[in-house]
């Protein structure tokens, strides 16, 4: 596992993909994580075992107004995703078991899901009890600790319900370049209606593609259910690669943790929280932790450690 300045497995980074440029270095100018050095548009998916792009998925419908509660009060995370729970159980996406699994995943794993500074996305796997794909939303009055070590306290909390994994990928993706956004951030915090959190994401999802990467390099990005979380994290390196131009070399698939362990051979290294990476424990490719699934600057660090650029 690479955490602060222990070596690489193997003894050393991996060669940079054949014919990719170095990249540029990273620009965030006035401190903001994401500029016009990481454009918004024009982001590009991983493969699929179907050789298709994943189906895009208009935000209204995956996330209506009536998924989403603002200033609501709970006393703990577990409320929290109660909260998240029923609005999923009252818009027909998902019945009360859902709930529970999702509680009981952030037992199991920890809370990986804080994948952003204040942010919590809570899910779990998909199973009989998802009715079909969708999200719900909401604002806490107070913000609550759910234990994670440098993003509590959370004061927004969202639920994901998904039937697969690849459907919902273009609204995920617009929900990360969001949070990333400190204006449009701070527009989530003082939204007054739920149609005005869904307007402020809906601007950015209505500009995503769904284009298949044809590279023939993998990374991995993991979490304890295989979406979600690892959908996060897989949008902003594929942020990153884009900005690098690196996209024709390298494709990013979001996975969970006993794929990942499985497919170690096949893949350059893991990006991934530093709960899910303890239970992954020592494998044969570098694993990078990352603490902000947003930051595209966090990333691009640890992909200049993974390629020695």
């Amino acid at each position: 596992m690479r955490v602060g300045s222990q070596p690489f497995p193997q003894g050393r980074p991996r060669s940079r993909p054949h014919n990719a440029e170095p990249p540029r270095p990273l620009e965030t100018g006035n401190g903001l994580k994401t500029v016009a050095f990481y454009p918004h548009e024009g982001v590009r998916y991983g493969s699929h075992s179907d050789g298709k792009a994943p189906t895009v998925i208009d935000l209204t419908d995956l996330l209506p107004p009536a998924a989403i509660r603002l200033d609501a009060h709970v006393n703990d995370w577990r409320e929290a995703l109660q909260a998240v729970g029923h609005l999923l159980v009252a818009t027909d996406t998902a019945t009360p078991r859902y709930t529970q699994a999702m509680i009981d995943n952030l037992e199991k794993n920890g809370p990986y899901i804080v994948v952003a500074p204040g942010f919590a996305l809570a899910h779990a796997r998909p199973d009989s009890s998802v009715l079909r794909t969708g999200m719900s939303w909401i604002r806490l009055d107070e913000p609550v600790a759910f234990g994670h070590e440098t993003n509590d306290p959370v004061t927004l909390v969202a639920g994901l319900a998904a039937t697969d994994a690849s459907a919902h990928q273009n609204v995920l993706a617009a929900l990360a370049s969001a949070l990333a956004d400190p204006n449009r951030r701070n527009a989530l915090d003082t939204a007054t209606t739920p149609q005005e959190v869904v307007s402020i994401l809906s601007n950015e999802a209505g500009h995503r593609s769904a284009e298949a990467s044809t590279s023939q390099n993998l990374l991995l990005t993991v979490c304890g259910n295989g979406l979600g979380t690892s959908l996060f994290l897989k949008n902003t390196t594929e942020q990153v690669l884009d900005a690098w131009a690196w996209t024709p070399y390298l494709s990013v698939e979001a996975t969970d943790t006993i794929s990942a362990r499985g497919r170690c051979s096949e893949a350059d290294a893991i990006l991934t929280s530093g709960a899910i990476a303890q239970t992954l424990g020592e494998l044969s490719i570098p694993v990078e932790v990352i603490d902000d699934f947003t930051s595209v600057s966090q990333v691009d660090a640890a992909l200049r450690r993974i390629y020695d650029v």
